[in-house]
């Protein structure tokens, strides 16, 4: 009977996304709110669902969401995306190692390179499949912890991994910025990642249209004392302007 109980419950939020204790509650009135909450609880060690204040989530429809987040960033200012990638084609350099971190402008990047000997790094497992479709660059793809809405991996794996690689040319990406908190992230993995790699970089290209702008993130990552060019897609403020003359940052 418990069988057939959870098999009806995880068909129904399958099917529907998610449902509240209280909507199972009147779909099985003659069983208790505990055993609905053992149910519940047996279907998330299945992997089947995952458990939320007041009831449970397909495990498929948060995935879709995920997805779906991504997909709507990779359309948002897509031609600002296309144009910072158009500009930063003038930095790369054959028989280089370059470093392509995770991203929507860094995607509009790996698809505009050309088909040459490069030694492609990357953060992003999308960017790195992009990436293979050419034929002659060399991808190799960072190992570590996933993250689902950035499609990135980051963590310690990663950086342990990092140590031993050598990187001539980084192009990063950044969720926001503003002169007093520079560079920023969401992610603390991500942030951590991401200033390891402009350490280790010969030359630190920053990639960031001007939505970002005064825009701040929980975690700084770097400012502009850290980075030799900035490639936006519109002229920047006044006040960046000064402020990357101050610090010998190339403006395109």
């Amino acid at each position: 009977m418990n069988i057939d109980r959870r098999d009806a419950i995880n068909a129904y939020i399958q099917n529907r996304g998610e449902i509240t204790l209280k909507e199972l509650e009147e779909l099985f009135p003659d069983v208790s709110s505990m055993t609905l909450r053992r149910d519940l609880a047996y279907l998330e060690q299945k992997d089947e669902i995952i458990r939320v204040r007041g009831g449970a989530k397909s495990i498929r429809s948060l995935s879709n969401i995920k997805e779906e987040i991504y997909s709507l960033r990779e359309t948002e200012n897509k031609d600002a995306k296309m144009k910072i990638a158009k500009k930063a084609l003038q930095f790369i350099e054959t028989g280089r190692s370059v470093f392509l971190d995770s991203g929507t402008t860094t995607m509009c990047l790996a698809r505009s390179l050309p088909d040459e000997n490069l030694f492609i790094l990357t953060s992003g497992p999308n960017i790195g499949l992009e990436m293979i479709k050419k034929n002659k660059p060399s991808v190799t793809l960072i190992g570590g912890q996933l993250n689902r809405d950035n499609i990135s991996v980051s963590g310690l794996q990663s950086l342990n991994f990092l140590n031993a690689i050598n990187v001539d040319i980084a192009f990063i990406a950044a969720s926001g910025f503003s002169i007093d908190s520079g560079f920023t992230s969401g992610n603390f993995d991500e942030c951590e990642l991401k200033r390891f790699i402009m350490k280790k970089a010969r030359k630190r290209i920053m990639l960031m249209d001007t939505t970002k702008i005064d825009k701040n993130m929980p975690f700084t990552f770097g400012t502009l004392e850290d980075i030799d060019i900035l490639i936006c897609d519109k002229k920047l403020p006044e006040d960046i302007l000064e402020a990357a003359k101050e610090h010998n940052v190339e403006i395109y």
